[in-house]
């Protein structure tokens, strides 16, 4: 028999608590966790949202521009080069009234001028009508003396992660682009609150058909949230926080906000390494215009692209491309956004868009680089690929365009000529203002377009007789004269461990006594390097430094001859010196920098330093002329008017590996290089190499040097053979620069009066 045990005295039975209850507590327990954990995240997503959307959203490369190009009456411009200019900046021959159009109709030309914010004021929009004469721009059909095109865009610098756009507002984009990215990615915009549930459900529906995510449904708020906050994941998780954050992206900002975030967000596909992002790059990169300009079959196009940018790329996938296009134009006749009509005449347009993409490369990387080499002097590299900054510079397209065609058409010709290999000579050209020393142009190499070794800035080559002027100025400034006699006769220096330098004439003869100016228009190496011994190696290295070229030469004989290594911008900076009358003016390619705003951050001006004795330099610039004329320089006169005035130097170094040419005009100076990457022998000298591109690049130049003397400089007639002073119409009269006191006291036998032989000289100074 069993007994039950009986509770102590005092002591309450304590009933179990039913099951049911504990687990409501713990669900509820748990509730409040997860919605805890929930209002974290979602705070913590939308401290994301707004810190990122309020703040710097993107990092923007630095916009580099080309000089603006100026109009007036009077100007030397061949329409044909205004045209090219023109279609560069994305004008198209329309008829109507609309900016960046205009109508070639003969000798005028009707142009319908975009405007331009330049740092002295704005530039507006104008409608000019261009009259020529020849190739002189004779009549603007505007009050204005001068009207400034916009510049050109040329190039930027780009963050590391290689992201361009070009930042647009909504008033900068055509209403009918904008309905059209509604209708098309969703044309529930303006009504959902950031996630469409029945673009959810219908995505739903298809990705269970499938078995696997393939739609997502998202708004144009979510397809904003994952380009700008997340990755390109497909999962659910990532969904429900797209999701999320397209909700707080909507409580917080208005719609017009969000939709001008996503305009230049959107990824709109690829130049090169370079990815293009929102609407205002992407219709310059597919069309080469403003937004604002963009026609109905081109913003159907752009806004076909969204879905796919590499699927429906116009240039590899044209039909497909016109398929989604047409596809986009039906339906905005079908939801009356535009009229039936006018639907099917864009449907008949042609693609439309520009002859090709640029491979990604900068249009003049050359250039740019030298760009972005003057700014890191002042700039951090992070500033130049993030903020925005507006690089004007004193790019010259025209001229670039020039020098671009002279070195790829004359090194195609050599190589013909010589029965070269293709690609065998290589070249570089750098030209500037000659006296303000602004670079027009820079062309690293026969493929111009080609971002790769920087010839023109980085090749070192021996510069060879190109540095003979600088031992010729040294000895000017030491009171040697044009008419001194110098000693071309065979010389022989002793160097360490018995080694011997003699220096031989190219002619492989000796010419025995010579004045000064002719041994410097023959280039004879005799005679430079005995001056040069004379004058001390250091003291010509001293005018080099003084010249502009900052780095070291060890003092060895052979420097005088030019084996000492340059680029060809360092042989500009040297030559700009001797144009500019010994002020020094180093080679500059900015002219202003803007923040993102507009506003100027810096700005170079011409600054100007005399750095060698003006009569001397006005010798040696008058010596430069007859280098040309007479001496090894003369065979540009195949190509140029024979009353061109010109100054220059040709320049050969052992085997014919490098030809050179540095010689200026009144308007433009330039230095050419011709010679192979692998520094073998070419068939070439300076005169049947670099000269001849020279030759064709001053083609175009506009301005005879002008050579003025300065006030203690005057002319004497002297014999060409003695130096002696002579009379002017004695037979082998010369009529020479002197530094008024330095002229000769010894007479000649002939002494007559009457009218020079040497006439074209003295015109240079009448």
């Amino acid at each position: 028999m069993s007994t039950r045990r009986k509770p102590a005295a005092g002591k309450k039975s304590r009933k179990a608590t039913p099951r049911p209850r504990r687990w409501l507590g713990m669900l509820w327990k748990t509730a409040l966790a997860g919605l805890v954990l929930v209002l974290v995240m979602v705070a913590y997503l939308d401290a994301i949202v707004q810190r990122k959307f309020e703040g710097k959203k993107w990092a923007l490369p630095a916009k580099v521009y080309a000089r603006p190009l100026e109009l007036y009456a009077g100007l030397s411009l061949p329409k044909t080069e205004l045209l090219r200019e023109l279609q560069a900046l994305g004008y198209r021959q329309a008829t109507g009234w609309q900016a960046g159009t205009f109508q070639d109709a003969g000798d005028l030309v009707h142009l319908h001028t975009r405007g331009f914010r330049f740092s002295d004021g704005v530039e507006p929009a104008r409608h000019l009508q261009l009259q020529w004469q020849g190739n002189g721009l004779v009549a603007l059909g505007h009050a204005a003396p001068i009207i400034r095109l916009e510049p050109l865009h040329i190039g930027g610098i780009y963050p590391a992660h290689q992201e361009d756009r070009l930042l647009v507002r909504l008033d900068d984009v055509p209403p009918l682009l904008l309905k059209t990215l509604v209708q098309v990615e969703d044309r529930n915009f303006y009504s959902h609150w950031g996630v469409s549930l029945r673009g959810i459900a219908r995505a739903l529906l298809v990705n269970v058909q499938s078995g696997r995510l393939a739609q997502g449904g998202s708004t144009l708020t979510q397809q904003l949230v994952k380009n700008f906050y997340l990755t390109a994941e497909r999962s659910l998780w990532r969904k429900a926080v797209e999701a999320v954050m397209a909700v707080l992206l909507e409580v917080h900002y208005s719609k017009d906000a969000i939709l001008e975030t996503y305009l230049n967000e959107v990824y709109l596909g690829q130049s090169g390494p370079r990815a293009v992002h929102g609407f205002g790059l992407a219709s310059l990169h597919y069309f080469n215009r403003p937004v604002g300009e963009l026609e109905l079959h081109q913003i159907a196009l752009l806004v076909g692209i969204v879905k796919g940018p590499s699927q429906y790329n116009p240039w590899k996938h044209p039909g497909r491309a016109l398929e989604r296009r047409d596809l986009i134009l039906d339906m905005l006749a079908d939801e009356n956004i535009v009229p039936r009509w006018q639907a099917n005449v864009a449907k008949s347009r042609a693609l439309d868009i520009a002859g090709s993409t640029r491979g990604g490369q900068p249009g003049y990387p050359a250039f740019i680089e030298l760009v972005s080499r003057q700014l890191r002097e002042e700039y951090r590299p992070q500033d130049l690929s993030s903020e925005g900054l507006e690089i004007f510079t004193a790019f010259d397209p025209r001229v670039q365009w020039q020098s671009e065609s002279a070195l790829a058409g004359v090194v195609a010709q050599l190589e013909q000529r010589h029965k070269l290999a293709a690609g065998t000579l290589q070249g570089a050209v750098v030209v500037t203002n000659p006296v303000t020393g602004e670079v027009q142009a820079v062309v690293g190499g026969r493929s111009p377009r080609f971002a790769g070794f920087n010839r023109a800035l980085d090749a070192q080559r021996p510069i060879g007789s190109t540095i003979k002027p600088v031992v010729y100025l040294t000895a000017l400034e030491r009171g040697r004269t044009l008419a001194t006699l110098v000693d071309d006769s065979p010389l022989q220096v002793k160097g360490p461990k018995n080694t011997v330098w003699s220096p031989r004439n190219y002619d492989k003869q000796s010419h025995g006594e010579a004045m000064l100016v002719t041994a410097l228009a023959n280039s004879w190496n005799q005679a430079t390097a005995r001056l040069g011994m004379e004058l001390g190696v250091a003291n010509v290295l001293a005018t080099l430094k003084r010249l502009g070229v900052e780095r070291t030469f060890p003092p060895l004989p052979s420097v005088l001859l030019g084996s000492v290594a340059m680029s060809p911008l360092e042989v500009a900076t040297m030559y700009q010196t001797i144009a500019a009358g010994g002020f020094q003016a180093p080679p500059r390619a900015i002219r202003e920098v803007r923040d993102a705003r507009g506003r100027p951050l810096s700005r170079y001006p011409l600054a100007l330093q005399q750095k060698a004795s003006p009569e001397a330099t006005f010798l040696l610039q008058y010596a430069l002329v007859g280098a040309v004329r007479e001496g090894t320089g003369r065979s540009v006169y195949n190509t140029l008017p024979a009353d061109r005035v010109v100054a220059g130097k040709t320049g050969t170094t052992d085997d014919q590996r490098d030809s050179w040419f540095a010689g200026f005009t009144g308007d433009r100076l330039a230095v050419v290089w011709l010679g192979r990457d692998d520094n073998q022998p070419t068939p070439l000298t300076g005169s049947s190499g670099a000269l001849t591109v020279w030759g064709e690049i001053m083609r175009y130049s506009e301005q005879s040097l002008d050579l003025v003397p300065p006030d203690r400089v005057q002319f004497v007639a002297v014999d060409r053979h003695s130096g002696a002073k002579t009379g002017s119409a004695c037979p082998d009269a010369l009529m020479l620069p002197f530094v008024k006191g330095s002229e000769p006291t010894q007479m000649a036998a002939c002494q007559q009066e009457g009218r020079p032989i040497i006439y074209w000289l003295r015109r240079l100074v009448q």
